[in-house]
Parts: C-alpha cells; sequence; structure tokens
C-alpha cells in the first residue's frame, strides 16, 4: 500500500530527500529491502545511496546504516538473499545463540535470594517481609532469550569494511540510529550531538534489543532497547533536516482477514491462532496507529514536504502469517515486497508522477510494465575490494553520478 501525502505548500528548495526506516524483525528487514529494491529500479533519478539524510530504527537501522554507507539494494540482496557476497557471509544463526552470559548472570544471584528466603521464612513467621522479598526472585528472570553480541560484531565487520566507516561522524551524509534508554523511558538519536561517537554497529544493537528476545545493550551507563517502543519511524528525525521529500517504509501493518477474502472464502478468524496471533495483531495495530497520528501531524508542521510511505496492503497474508524470525522465508519475502511496490508504484502512477517530477524523479513505466522482472534482475557480481580499490570505485562512481545529473539540468 502506497501511502502519498502532498504538501500543502511549496518548497523553497526543491530535491532534498530523506528515508525513514521502521523496525520489524528479520523478515520486516526482508520486506523493507524488497520495497528499497523496486523503489531503486522503478524510480529513475533515485539514487538510495546520496539521499541527504537517513534514519532508521531496529532492523530499518542497519538497512540504513548499509545505504549511507554506499552499499546497494543489490548488494544488500547478495548478503542476506544469495549469500555470494565475496566478503561479507551471513549466518542466519547469530540471531539465535541463547544468551549463556545473561542466563549465567542471573542464575549466580539465585543462591543467595533462596538463603535470603528461608532466612525471613524462619526469622519472620508472620510473611511481613515475604511478599516484598519473593518479587526479588524476579531480578533472577534473565532480560533476553538471545545474545545480540554476535549481530554487533557482524555489523562491524560490515562497515569496516574497505570503503565503509562504523563511525557517524565520518560518513559523507547524516544518519541517525533511534533506540530507547530504557531507565529513562526516552529516545536517543545516535549519530546526533553528544552520541556520534557510539558506534553505528553497536547503536544498530541497540535499536534492534526487542525487549523478552535480546537483552537491553549498555551504552556509556545506559541500558537501551528497541527503538519502536517510542515511535515506529522517528520520521521528524529526517523532516527536521528540511527536505523536500520523505520516504518512508513500516513493514507492520494490521491485518484485514474479512477483506482478503471478499466472501469467496471463509472469514479467518484471528483468536483461532491462539495467544500469538492476538498478539501480533494487537501489536502490529498499536505500531500502525501510532504511525498514521504521526504523518498526519506531520503534514500540519512540514506543510513544504511531500510524503511517500509504503506499507503492505492490509489483506496481505504473506507478511502477517510469516514468522518474523522465519529465515528461511526471507527469499520469498522480499520478492513478495519487491513485486507488492512495483504493483503499487504502477496503480498510482497518475498521482505519483507529478509528485515525484517536482523533486527531479520519474516513474520508469518500462519496469512497471515488465511482468517478468524479478526482485534479482540487474544484479551484477560484487568483487573483493581493498581500501584503494574501494576508494577508486567511490571515485568512479561520483563521477558517473556527476554525469547523469549534469544531463537532468
Amino acid at each position: 500500500m502506497l501511502v502519498l501525502q502532498a504538501a500543502s505548500q511549496t518548497a523553497k528548495h526543491q530535491g532534498k530527500i530523506g528515508l525513514a526506516i521502521a523496525g520489524g524483525g528479520p523478515i520486516g528487514g526482508m520486506y523493507e529491502l524488497g520495497a528499497l529494491r523496486a523503489l531503486e529500479v522503478a524510480i529513475d533519478g533515485l539514487d538510495l545511496n546520496r539521499l541527504d539524510v537517513y534514519v532508521g530504527v531496529s532492523s530499518g537501522a542497519f538497512l540504513a546504516a548499509g545505504l549511507v554507507n554506499r552499499l546497494s539494494t543489490a548488494e544488500i540482496c547478495q548478503i542476506f538473499i544469495t549469500n555470494n557476497h565475496p566478503e561479507i557471509h551471513f549466518s542466519p544463526r547469530m540471531f539465535l545463540k541463547p544468551a549463556f552470559m545473561e542466563f549465567g548472570k542471573r542464575v549466580s544471584s539465585l543462591p543467595g535470594l533462596a538463603f535470603d528466603w528461608w532466612k525471613s521464612l524462619i526469622t519472620d513467621p508472620s510473611g511481613a517481609q515475604l511478599s516484598e522479598l519473593t518479587s526479588r526472585f524476579t531480578g533472577a528472570v534473565p532480560t533476553g532469550l538471545f545474545d545480540n553480541a554476535p549481530i554487533e560484531k557482524f555489523l562491524k565487520s560490515i562497515f569496516n569494511g574497505p570503503g565503509r566507516s562504523n563511525d557517524f561522524r565520518k560518513l559523507e551524509r547524516p544518519l541517525y540510529v533511534v533506540a530507547v534508554d530504557l531507565d529513562q523511558g526516552k529516545a536517543v538519536r545516535f549519530g546526533s550531538k553528544d552520541w556520534d561517537s557510539v558506534p553505528i554497529s553497536q547503536a544498530v544493537q541497540a535499536s534492534a534489543a526487542l525487549p523478552g528476545l535480546y537483552p537491553p545493550v549498555d551504552i556509556n551507563g545506559h541500558h537501551f532497547v528497541d527503538g519502536a517502543l517510542r515511535r515506529t519511524m522517528h520520521a521528524s528525525v529526517v523532516l527536521d533536516h528540511g527536505i523536500d521529500l520523505m520516504i518512508g517504509i513500516n513493514p507492520f501493518v494490521p491485518f484485514n482477514a474479512k477483506n482478503r477474502h471478499k466472501g469467496t472464502e471463509p472469514t479467518v478468524k484471528l483468536a483461532d491462532g491462539g495467544l500469538p496471533m492476538v498478539l501480533s495483531q494487537t501489536f502490529r495495530t498499536l505500531l500502525q496507529s501510532r504511525m498514521q497520528v504521526g504523518l498526519e501531524k506531520y503534514a500540519r508542521q512540514y506543510p513544504e514536504t511531500d510524503q511517500l510511505v509504503l506499507e503492505p496492503n492490509e489483506d496481505d497474508a504473506e507478511m502477517f502469517f510469516t514468522n518474523v524470525f522465519s529465515y528461511s522465508s526471507r527469499h520469498r519475502v522480499c520478492e513478495h515486497a519487491f513485486q507488492s511496490t512495483l504493483r503499487d508504484l504502477k496503480s498510482r502512477a497518475a498521482q505519483l508522477a507529478p509528485l515525484l517530477a517536482k523533486h527531479g524523479l520519474t516513474l520508469n513505466m518500462s519496469v512497471l510494465d515488465n511482468p517478468d522482472i524479478t526482485l534479482l534482475d540487474g544484479i551484477a557480481p560484487v568483487y573483493r575490494r581493498t581500501a584503494a580499490t574501494a576508494q577508486l570505485w567511490h571515485n568512479l562512481d561520483d563521477i558517473e553520478y556527476g554525469l547523469r545529473q549534469r544531463k537532468t539540468r
């Protein structure tokens, strides 16, 4: 589903584009990758590696950090979909490594708690302090099932590679990664002043620390968890940069089972799926409703900015019923997002074309009219680079980009 919000006032400077990518776990990230790939191949003039500002939350934070580091959508597909990147080797198992250190830390506190419990039973028969002591046992429950340290290590190896940077301050364009300070309940923008010295890999690790699955990430004495706890996309971060076009991607929307079947089949009852299905629908509803409120507010606060937001359709069973951590489904979901985004762009071409033209962008109808195009079409092999060859590639890419810009003027 393509949500368009045209600016109500004429922008002073045309062409500044910002990207906001929400979270959504591994499968949400694959949806976002497919949508980004579709935008890249279907919109001429849109260079996702040269936007004016980026913000990412959770899985969206990695994609934003990759794009600003000049990892193209094609190259990211080679990392996560085809697994044939010459330098970066992805293994889904890194996301599901049990948090042994966290378990050990919590278990080690049990003997002392048990001793205090028995002591209270003997010295305080009335049980006045027993309930308070019993509540302390909750501190022995691990804060996360899986260890997110391997994720940070993997990201660090990527961003420290030739031609890339793990330092916010050394990036060519602004990048913000949002996480929530657990002890204060406030959102923190890594990449902003006072927080730009944190490595990008660690910021992404913190932004993706979904409570219950991953333990909070300790950075400078603060414990951080998933940035989606405060807002869905944190689009205001890019809007504050005075951009003219905001592109947003949100992979989670509530599922409309009745709309899906349109009376031709029995209606799906989500409650029949048990607690996981009910919680999934609840979580998605909260995220989307919060985002809708934000977009309406942004239209008033930033009247000179056009907004283009991509989401799954409300009857998209592929996105709703696929397990968020189903790594084996990542190619299917990414291809699904790619195709559905192309369909959305084509169906809204009449409204979209003049909006894009304001920013020097055009729809490539030959792509949109091609029924046989796939996610992996046109993806060229990536060759191993040294620091010198990476710099040479960057220079040649800059020259090519400059020539393209001159032709469009």
